[in-house]
Protein backbone atom coordinates (compact mmCIF):
# COMPACT_ATOMS: atom_id res chain seq x y z
CA UNK A 1 0.00 0.00 0.00
CA UNK A 2 1.37 3.87 -0.88
CA UNK A 3 2.48 5.70 1.78
CA UNK A 4 1.27 9.29 1.74
CA UNK A 5 3.37 11.96 2.48
CA UNK A 6 3.15 15.57 3.36
CA UNK A 7 6.26 16.53 1.88
CA UNK A 8 9.19 15.37 -0.50
CA UNK A 9 11.65 16.69 2.90
CA UNK A 10 9.92 13.70 4.42
CA UNK A 11 11.62 11.00 1.97
CA UNK A 12 14.28 12.66 0.63
CA UNK A 13 17.16 11.33 2.69
CA UNK A 14 16.83 8.26 1.54
CA UNK A 15 17.14 9.29 -2.15
CA UNK A 16 20.39 10.95 -4.17
CA UNK A 17 18.64 11.78 -7.43
CA UNK A 18 15.46 12.49 -8.56
CA UNK A 19 14.23 11.51 -11.74
CA UNK A 20 11.22 14.25 -12.05
CA UNK A 21 8.35 14.71 -14.83
CA UNK A 22 7.53 18.33 -15.91
CA UNK A 23 4.26 18.75 -16.96
CA UNK A 24 1.45 18.53 -13.89
CA UNK A 25 4.49 18.29 -11.44
CA UNK A 26 6.58 21.49 -11.63
CA UNK A 27 4.57 23.49 -14.17
CA UNK A 28 1.03 23.08 -15.78
CA UNK A 29 2.10 24.13 -19.27
CA UNK A 30 1.52 27.83 -18.32
CA UNK A 31 3.01 28.30 -15.49
CA UNK A 32 5.59 27.04 -12.75
CA UNK A 33 4.13 25.70 -9.35
CA UNK A 34 5.92 27.59 -7.00
CA UNK A 35 6.08 24.74 -4.20
CA UNK A 36 7.61 21.99 -6.36
CA UNK A 37 10.23 24.43 -7.41
CA UNK A 38 11.21 25.32 -4.03
CA UNK A 39 11.09 21.12 -3.10
CA UNK A 40 13.53 20.66 -5.89
CA UNK A 41 15.97 23.38 -4.94
CA UNK A 42 15.50 22.43 -1.17
CA UNK A 43 17.01 18.60 -2.83
CA UNK A 44 19.92 19.87 -4.59
CA UNK A 45 20.65 22.26 -1.58
CA UNK A 46 21.11 19.09 0.53
CA UNK A 47 23.13 17.54 -1.89
CA UNK A 48 21.02 15.55 -4.62
CA UNK A 49 20.76 15.56 -7.90
CA UNK A 50 18.02 16.40 -10.03
CA UNK A 51 17.00 15.11 -13.48
CA UNK A 52 14.27 16.48 -15.04
CA UNK A 53 12.57 13.23 -17.21
CA UNK A 54 9.58 14.75 -19.80
CA UNK A 55 8.16 12.88 -22.62
CA UNK A 56 8.80 16.27 -24.29
CA UNK A 57 8.85 15.61 -28.06
CA UNK A 58 11.99 18.34 -28.48
CA UNK A 59 15.15 18.43 -27.66
CA UNK A 60 16.49 19.25 -24.11
CA UNK A 61 18.25 22.63 -25.06
CA UNK A 62 14.00 23.54 -26.15
CA UNK A 63 12.56 22.22 -23.02
CA UNK A 64 14.88 24.32 -20.89
CA UNK A 65 14.16 27.52 -23.14
CA UNK A 66 10.10 26.38 -22.63
CA UNK A 67 11.10 26.20 -18.55
CA UNK A 68 12.42 29.37 -18.37
CA UNK A 69 9.68 31.01 -19.91
CA UNK A 70 7.25 28.88 -17.42
CA UNK A 71 9.48 30.48 -14.40
CA UNK A 72 11.14 27.42 -13.44
CA UNK A 73 14.77 28.42 -12.74
CA UNK A 74 17.61 26.98 -13.65
CA UNK A 75 18.34 25.99 -10.16
CA UNK A 76 16.15 23.55 -9.20
CA UNK A 77 17.69 20.91 -11.57
CA UNK A 78 20.74 19.98 -12.97
CA UNK A 79 20.01 18.29 -16.04
CA UNK A 80 16.88 17.31 -18.62
CA UNK A 81 16.33 14.04 -20.25
CA UNK A 82 13.75 14.34 -23.23
CA UNK A 83 11.60 11.68 -25.08
CA UNK A 84 12.00 13.81 -27.75
CA UNK A 85 16.07 12.98 -27.96
CA UNK A 86 16.22 9.68 -27.20
CA UNK A 87 13.28 9.49 -30.35
CA UNK A 88 15.38 11.92 -32.61
CA UNK A 89 18.47 9.49 -31.99
CA UNK A 90 16.55 6.61 -33.39
CA UNK A 91 15.36 9.14 -36.28
CA UNK A 92 18.74 9.79 -37.18
CA UNK A 93 19.36 6.49 -37.28
CA UNK A 94 16.90 5.57 -39.92
CA UNK A 95 14.08 4.03 -37.56
CA UNK A 96 11.68 4.64 -40.20
CA UNK A 97 13.56 5.84 -43.06
CA UNK A 98 14.78 8.58 -44.97
CA UNK A 99 11.33 9.91 -46.10
CA UNK A 100 8.64 10.70 -43.09
CA UNK A 101 5.21 12.17 -42.85
CA UNK A 102 5.53 14.44 -40.03
CA UNK A 103 2.41 14.97 -37.37
CA UNK A 104 2.29 17.76 -35.00
CA UNK A 105 2.57 21.90 -34.78
CA UNK A 106 4.63 24.31 -36.41
CA UNK A 107 7.07 24.48 -32.74
CA UNK A 108 7.21 20.81 -32.94
CA UNK A 109 10.04 21.04 -35.89
CA UNK A 110 12.74 21.36 -33.98
CA UNK A 111 12.35 17.70 -33.45
CA UNK A 112 14.38 17.54 -37.04
CA UNK A 113 17.37 20.14 -35.90
CA UNK A 114 20.71 17.95 -36.17
CA UNK A 115 21.65 15.66 -33.58
CA UNK A 116 25.40 15.92 -33.42
CA UNK A 117 25.61 12.67 -31.34
CA UNK A 118 24.90 10.58 -33.77
CA UNK A 119 27.55 9.20 -36.32
CA UNK A 120 26.96 9.40 -39.74
CA UNK A 121 23.24 10.42 -39.22
CA UNK A 122 21.23 9.82 -42.49
CA UNK A 123 19.32 12.52 -44.40
CA UNK A 124 15.71 13.09 -42.92
CA UNK A 125 13.63 14.59 -45.50
CA UNK A 126 9.88 15.62 -45.12
CA UNK A 127 7.50 14.27 -47.78
CA UNK A 128 3.79 14.37 -47.78
CA UNK A 129 2.26 10.86 -46.53
CA UNK A 130 1.66 9.05 -50.39
CA UNK A 131 5.71 9.62 -50.68
CA UNK A 132 6.84 8.47 -47.23
CA UNK A 133 9.10 5.45 -45.58
CA UNK A 134 7.17 6.19 -41.80
CA UNK A 135 5.85 8.76 -39.60
CA UNK A 136 7.69 10.96 -37.49
CA UNK A 137 4.77 11.94 -34.35
CA UNK A 138 5.40 14.62 -32.40
CA UNK A 139 1.40 15.11 -31.36
CA UNK A 140 -1.66 16.01 -33.45
CA UNK A 141 -2.19 18.64 -35.88
CA UNK A 142 -4.82 20.20 -33.47
CA UNK A 143 -4.59 18.61 -29.53
CA UNK A 144 -8.26 19.40 -29.44
CA UNK A 145 -9.94 17.04 -32.14
CA UNK A 146 -10.36 12.90 -31.44
CA UNK A 147 -7.33 11.37 -32.46
CA UNK A 148 -9.94 9.29 -34.77
CA UNK A 149 -10.13 12.34 -37.10
CA UNK A 150 -6.46 10.96 -38.40
CA UNK A 151 -8.26 7.29 -39.18
CA UNK A 152 -8.13 7.35 -42.72
CA UNK A 153 -4.58 8.57 -43.45
CA UNK A 154 -3.51 6.01 -40.22
CA UNK A 155 -5.44 3.25 -42.87
CA UNK A 156 -3.33 4.25 -45.79
CA UNK A 157 -0.14 3.97 -43.55
CA UNK A 158 -0.88 0.86 -42.09
CA UNK A 159 -1.62 -0.44 -45.97
CA UNK A 160 2.05 0.83 -46.90
CA UNK A 161 3.35 -1.45 -43.99
CA UNK A 162 5.21 2.24 -42.57
CA UNK A 163 6.17 2.33 -38.96
CA UNK A 164 4.92 4.95 -36.59
CA UNK A 165 7.92 7.15 -34.59
CA UNK A 166 6.05 8.24 -31.41
CA UNK A 167 8.08 11.17 -29.99
CA UNK A 168 5.62 11.59 -26.81
CA UNK A 169 4.01 8.71 -25.60
CA UNK A 170 1.56 10.47 -23.36
CA UNK A 171 -1.98 10.17 -24.17
CA UNK A 172 -3.16 13.66 -22.55
CA UNK A 173 -2.09 16.41 -20.96
CA UNK A 174 -3.49 19.72 -18.90
CA UNK A 175 -2.40 23.24 -19.96
CA UNK A 176 -3.89 25.19 -17.09
CA UNK A 177 -7.80 23.94 -16.94
CA UNK A 178 -7.89 22.86 -20.80
CA UNK A 179 -7.35 18.77 -21.54
CA UNK A 180 -4.94 18.26 -24.69
CA UNK A 181 -4.26 15.07 -26.73
CA UNK A 182 -0.32 14.04 -26.85
CA UNK A 183 1.66 11.76 -29.38
CA UNK A 184 0.83 8.72 -27.50
CA UNK A 185 -2.72 8.68 -28.32
CA UNK A 186 -2.34 8.98 -32.04
CA UNK A 187 0.27 6.19 -31.69
CA UNK A 188 -2.46 3.95 -29.56
CA UNK A 189 -4.43 4.44 -32.07
CA UNK A 190 -2.70 3.91 -34.90
CA UNK A 191 -1.21 0.58 -33.23
CA UNK A 192 -4.95 -0.44 -32.82
CA UNK A 193 -5.49 -0.42 -36.25
CA UNK A 194 -2.89 -2.67 -36.70
CA UNK A 195 0.12 -0.70 -37.65
CA UNK A 196 3.56 -0.45 -35.78
CA UNK A 197 4.59 2.12 -33.51
CA UNK A 198 7.93 2.74 -32.10
CA UNK A 199 8.03 4.39 -28.21
CA UNK A 200 11.01 6.17 -26.59
CA UNK A 201 9.50 7.84 -23.94
CA UNK A 202 8.31 6.85 -20.42
CA UNK A 203 7.49 4.00 -19.59
CA UNK A 204 9.86 2.60 -22.13
CA UNK A 205 13.92 1.67 -21.40
CA UNK A 206 15.37 4.36 -24.04
CA UNK A 207 14.30 7.38 -21.92
CA UNK A 208 15.88 5.84 -18.34
CA UNK A 209 18.97 4.58 -20.60
CA UNK A 210 19.56 8.19 -21.81
CA UNK A 211 18.30 9.48 -17.66
CA UNK A 212 21.54 7.41 -16.38
CA UNK A 213 23.67 8.92 -19.40
CA UNK A 214 22.63 12.06 -18.10
CA UNK A 215 23.09 11.23 -14.78
CA UNK A 216 26.61 9.93 -15.29
CA UNK A 217 27.74 13.11 -17.38
CA UNK A 218 27.17 15.07 -14.02
CA UNK A 219 29.74 12.20 -12.55
CA UNK A 220 27.23 11.04 -9.82
CA UNK A 221 27.49 7.45 -9.28
CA UNK A 222 24.27 6.36 -7.86
CA UNK A 223 22.88 2.60 -6.98
CA UNK A 224 18.79 1.91 -8.33
CA UNK A 225 18.08 1.69 -4.81
CA UNK A 226 18.71 5.61 -4.22
CA UNK A 227 16.75 6.99 -6.74
CA UNK A 228 13.29 8.37 -6.59
CA UNK A 229 10.70 9.04 -9.67
CA UNK A 230 8.64 11.23 -9.44
CA UNK A 231 5.02 11.78 -11.75
CA UNK A 232 1.33 11.84 -11.50
CA UNK A 233 1.48 9.93 -15.37
CA UNK A 234 -0.10 5.91 -13.80
CA UNK A 235 0.76 4.26 -17.39
CA UNK A 236 3.95 6.51 -18.42
CA UNK A 237 5.80 7.53 -14.65
CA UNK A 238 5.09 4.97 -12.73
CA UNK A 239 4.82 2.65 -14.86
CA UNK A 240 8.20 3.45 -15.76
CA UNK A 241 9.29 3.50 -12.71
CA UNK A 242 8.33 0.02 -11.92
CA UNK A 243 10.01 -1.72 -14.78
CA UNK A 244 12.98 -0.17 -14.00
CA UNK A 245 13.03 -1.14 -10.37
CA UNK A 246 12.89 2.55 -9.01
CA UNK A 247 10.98 4.26 -6.35
CA UNK A 248 8.42 6.02 -7.15
CA UNK A 249 6.44 9.41 -5.56
CA UNK A 250 2.72 9.63 -7.16
CA UNK A 251 1.56 13.27 -7.31
CA UNK A 252 -2.45 12.94 -7.16
CA UNK A 253 -3.07 15.89 -7.88
CA UNK A 254 -1.96 15.76 -11.86
CA UNK A 255 -3.65 13.45 -14.55
CA UNK A 256 -5.49 11.91 -11.95
CA UNK A 257 -7.06 14.66 -9.50
CA UNK A 258 -10.50 13.45 -10.20
CA UNK A 259 -10.54 9.99 -9.60
CA UNK A 260 -8.11 10.26 -6.46
CA UNK A 261 -10.48 13.05 -4.44
CA UNK A 262 -7.04 15.10 -4.23
CA UNK A 263 -8.10 18.70 -3.14
CA UNK A 264 -4.31 19.41 -1.21
CA UNK A 265 -4.01 15.59 -0.20
CA UNK A 266 -5.66 12.64 -1.89
CA UNK A 267 -8.45 11.04 -0.38
CA UNK A 268 -7.13 7.46 0.89
CA UNK A 269 -9.88 5.08 -0.65
CA UNK A 270 -10.19 6.95 -3.92
CA UNK A 271 -6.45 6.81 -3.82
CA UNK A 272 -6.26 3.01 -3.05
CA UNK A 273 -8.78 2.26 -5.58
CA UNK A 274 -7.34 4.30 -7.96
CA UNK A 275 -3.98 2.72 -7.40
CA UNK A 276 -6.17 -0.87 -7.62
CA UNK A 277 -7.83 -0.42 -10.59
CA UNK A 278 -4.56 1.45 -12.79
CA UNK A 279 -2.56 -1.81 -11.62
CA UNK A 280 -0.03 0.45 -10.18
CA UNK A 281 1.77 0.54 -6.82
CA UNK A 282 3.88 3.72 -5.90
CA UNK A 283 5.85 3.13 -2.79
CA UNK A 284 4.71 7.13 -1.87
CA UNK A 285 1.87 9.31 -2.81
CA UNK A 286 1.12 13.75 -2.46
CA UNK A 287 -1.18 15.48 -3.53
CA UNK A 288 0.98 17.99 -5.53
CA UNK A 289 5.29 18.23 -5.26
CA UNK A 290 6.28 20.63 -2.41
Amino acid sequence: MTQIISSLADIANRYDVLLVDLWGCVHNGVTAYDEAVAALKGFRKGGGTVVMLTNAPRSRHEVAKQLKRLNVPEEAYDSIATSGDSARAAMFRGAVGTKVWFMGQPFDETFFDPLELIDDPVDITRVDLEDADGIVCCGPFDPHADPAVNRPQFLYAKQKGLKLLCANPDIVVDRGDTREWCAGALAKLYTEMGGESLYFGKPHPPIYDLARRRIAALDVDVDTSRILAIGDGAHTDIDGAMGEDIDALFITGGLAAQETGTDTQPDPEKLNAYLAKEGISPQFSIGFLR
